[in-house]
């Protein structure tokens, strides 16, 4: 027992050393800090669970992704006030506009209507306008300077008389209204009688229109123009109907006291304007009925209007026969008081035909009456040769006014013929009121 106890002693002391060794070795290391802090929370169960959101820790991607959401959202904030301010004031720019477009059409267009006179340079003109002087202007950006010429009609501003606008159609509006557009229902078998004026305005008008050879090899130059005179009521304004009727020419039609004008220069500027438009338009026929309204005896006028007229008169006669020839352009004067027309205005070279229009005979108070009829339904009775062989003067316009009050006589009494009675109470009106209310047995 005694051996085995110091060798169990000097083992035991040994180990202990080596144990001593190995601790003095190793350094020291701080314990690893706790997993969680606080006292452990138990695990939850049920919906608030399902719903409470996991923390996320943000990474830079999504910090740049938050970045960009919050600029679109700014962006889209924006565009929320615009819409909602742009609504809020939209019924207020439309009241505004509406006022604004009530204000312009009380006040007018501001633009009036001038003539170019001269070009200065690029920006300015000398221009005109039928109510004033020449003014030097200014020409506005917008206006093509490269149809501006002196002479063209123009726009212009109608307080500081700026060139606004140019004009393309340079046809005066009261010309473009005289071009007959739509060609007259009558023709020559409208007319009863009247077979030489009809035989002599085809050889004035329409032949030297449609057959100018013929006058070249006779050798002769063809008429200018006829004018047609004679009592109220004979054709012949028919006639020049019947003419539109026949011919494919262009045919303007104007009245003498058109060409009458308020302001001076306008009235002769309007009788150039037609024959420039005729000839362009040529062949053309220009039919001036009531031509005693301009054509009247020069005299020593006493006021300006007279003067305006006597120069409107002499503006005619110059383009009838001036300088330039008129070519294919053909003239027909309508009047019922020749004897007081001016001897320059009848004379040949300027009218070469005169054709008178006298009452009818009895041979045409028949063929009117048959026209005029032609389309009535008149009873057995009718005798229409009483009419025919009266001794009154009757014109073409009389007889027409006696067929159409017996048709308006037979109508009123609900009847679908007339009778003779009903030719002979029109007869009677129209001549009674012919006679502006005398009675026709009164000795005149």
């Amino acid at each position: 027992m005694g051996q085995g106890t110091p060798g169990g002693l000097n083992r035991g002391l040994g180990g202990d050393r080596k144990n001593e060794g190995d601790k003095k070795e190793k350094k020291f290391e701080p314990a690893a800090p706790p997993a969680r802090v606080g006292r452990k929370q138990r695990k939850q169960k049920g919906p608030e669970a399902a719903a409470r959101l996991p923390t996320v820790t943000p990474i830079t991607k999504c910090k740049l992704r938050l970045l960009k959401l919050e600029r679109i959202k700014d962006y889209l904030l924006m565009e929320e006030e615009f819409v909602t301010n742009q609504e809020r004031l939209k019924p207020q720019e439309e009241k505004t506009e509406e006022d604004r477009s009530k204000v312009d059409d009380l006040r007018g267009s501001p633009m009036s209507v001038g003539n170019l006179e001269e070009l200065i340079d690029e920006n300015h003109a000398i221009v005109s306008s039928s109510v004033g002087p020449e003014y030097y202007v200014g020409i506005l950006s917008f206006v093509d300077k490269d149809q501006l010429e002196p002479g063209c009609a123009i726009l212009m501003h109608n307080k500081v008389l700026s060139v606004v606008g140019l004009l393309q159609d340079e046809v005066d509006p009261m010309v473009s209204v005289m071009k007959v557009e739509k060609a007259p229902l009558e023709s020559y078998a409208d007319i009863g009688g009247l077979d030489a004026q009809i035989q002599e305005i085809k050889e004035a008008v329409e032949l030297p229109l449609t057959h100018p050879e013929l006058y070249e090899d006779i050798g002769i130059k063809p008429p200018k123009g006829v004018i047609l005179y004679g009592g109220p009521g004979t054709g012949k304004t028919l006639l020049a109907k019947a003419v539109a009727n026949s011919t494919s020419a262009t045919f303007l039609r104007v009245v003498g006291s058109e060409l009458i004008q308020k302001y001076l220069g306008d009235g002769p500027k309007l009788v150039r304007e037609l024959f420039r438009v005729a000839d362009d338009l040529s062949p053309s026929i220009v039919f001036i009925d009531e031509i005693d309204a301009i054509g009247t005896k020069r005299y020593d006028a006493h006021s300006g209007g007279e003067r305006e007229i006597q120069r409107t008169m002499l503006e005619l006669l110059n383009q009838l026969d001036g300088f330039d020839s008129r070519g294919d352009v053909k003239v027909i004067l309508a009047t019922n008081k020749i004897e007081i027309l001016d001897p320059a205005l009848l004379r040949p070279g300027r009218i070469d035909r005169k054709i008178e229009f006298p009452l009818p005979d009895i041979k045409t108070r028949r063929r009117i009456f048959q026209i005029h009829t032609s389309r009535m339904t008149l009873a057995d009775d009718v005798n229409l040769e009483e009419f025919v062989m009266t001794k009154d003067e009757f014109s073409g316009a009389d007889i027409k006014a006696i067929c159409t009050e017996a048709g308006l006589l037979a109508l009123r009494e609900r009847r679908m013929k007339v009778t003779h009675v009903d030719f002979k109470k029109a007869k009677d009106k129209v001549m009674f009121k012919k006679k502006e209310g005398v009675p026709e047995g009164l000795y005149m």
